[in-house]
C-alpha cells in the first residue's frame, strides 16, 4: 500500500518512505563491495541483505516518496532506498516522473524480486555511483564515442526491398537531423569493415556528451547499449526522437527479418518489449518538470 502525497500532472498518488530497499538493490545487482561478516569470522552475519540474496523476496510493506529541501527520496518501509555504493537514491525535485517510475517498480514488486523490472532504479543508481566521478565519465565517453564506428544507422544494404524502406524511413531522416544539428559528416558504408567516422565528427560529438550532466550520461550510455548506436541514443536524449521512434529505428533488421520470414516465438517479441523497456527508462531519467 502507499502512503503519504505527491502531486503529478493532473494524477494525485498516495505513498510516504525505507533502508531494506537497498539490501535488496544490492542482492539484486550482485554487488559485494559492502558486504558485512561476523564479528566471529565464521562468514557472513544475519542480515536483510543476506536474506534478500537468498530468497529475493519482498520483505517490505509500503513503498513511499520523501520530497526533501534537497530532492526526491524513494522509500521502503519509510527508509531511503540507497545505491550498491551506499549513496542515497536521491534525484533532483525536477525527476519526480522518474522518482515515481522508481516507486512504482518496487510497489509492483509482488512476492519475488525481478531484477528485470527495475530498469528506473539500476539506471539512475548508475547515474548517482558513476558519472559523478570524472574518471568514469571520461571512460565510458570514450567507450560510446567507439559505437561511432559501428554505428547500427551507418550501415545501409541495398535489399531486400523492405529492409531498404525501413532504412529510409527510420535512418536517413536521423541521418540529416545529426548532420544538421551538430554541423558534422556522417559517412554511410555498406560494409562493416575497417571503416571510420572523421576525426573532427568524433570530436565534434565527443564534446556533445562531455557536457552531459550524470543523468543525461546514463541514459545515452544504456540507449547506445540497447540500440548498438550513439546516434540513436543521443537523438533521444535531447529529445528528438521518442521512445517508440528510437525502438523502431534500433529494429530496422529484425522488422525487415520478420516481415519475410515471420516472427519467433519468445524471441522477437520479448526484444520488442525489453528494448522499449529500456529505452523507456532513459527517456524517463532525462525529463524534467518543472
Amino acid at each position: 500500500m502507499l502512503r503519504g502525497t505527491l502531486t503529478l500532472s493532473h494524477t494525485r498518488l498516495t505513498w510516504s518512505s525505507s533502508q531494506k530497499v537497498v539490501q535488496a538493490c544490492y542482492a539484486l545487482q550482485h554487488f559485494r563491495k559492502h558486504s558485512t561478516t561476523s564479528t566471529s569470522g565464521e562468514g557472513p552475519v544475519v542480515s536483510e541483505t543476506n536474506r534478500a540474496e537468498s530468497t529475493l523476496k519482498r520483505f517490505w510493506k509500503t513503498v513511499g516518496i520523501d520530497i526533501r529541501n534537497d530532492g526526491i527520496a524513494v522509500t521502503l518501509d519509510k527508509r531511503a532506498l540507497k545505491t550498491p555504493s551506499g549513496n542515497t537514491l536521491l534525484l533532483p525535485k525536477e525527476k519526480r516522473l522518474a522518482a515515481t517510475a522508481i516507486a512504482d517498480e518496487w510497489e509492483n514488486q509482488e512476492i519475488f524480486l525481478k531484477q528485470h523490472a527495475l530498469p528506473m532504479t539500476s539506471i539512475t543508481a548508475r547515474a548517482i555511483d558513476a558519472f559523478r566521478d570524472e574518471a568514469t565519465r571520461k571512460q565510458v565517453q570514450a567507450t560510446l564515442l567507439d559505437y561511432l564506428d559501428t554505428d547500427t544507422i551507418c550501415f545501409h544494404h541495398d535489399d531486400p526491398p523492405p529492409l531498404v524502406e525501413l532504412q529510409q524511413k527510420h535512418w536517413e531522416p536521423l541521418l540529416e537531423w545529426v548532420r544538421a544539428t551538430y554541423g558534422v559528416e556522417v559517412k554511410v558504408f555498406d560494409s562493416v569493415l575497417l571503416h571510420s567516422q572523421p576525426g573532427q565528427t568524433r570530436k565534434v560529438l565527443g564534446n556533445v556528451i562531455a557536457q552531459m550532466d550524470p543523468w543525461e550520461m546514463a541514459a545515452m550510455e544504456r540507449a547506445t547499449y540497447v540500440t548498438k548506436s550513439f546516434l540513436i541514443a543521443l537523438a533521444l536524449v535531447k529529445r528528438h526522437l521518442a521512445v517508440e521512434q528510437a525502438a523502431l529505428a534500433a529494429q530496422v533488421e529484425v522488422e525487415s527479418q520478420i516481415q519475410r520470414w515471420g516472427e519467433v516465438e519468445d524471441t522477437h517479441d520479448v526484444d520488442f518489449y525489453d528494448v522499449r523497456r529500456q529505452l523507456g527508462s532513459s527517456a524517463c531519467l532525462v525529463t524534467n518538470m518543472i
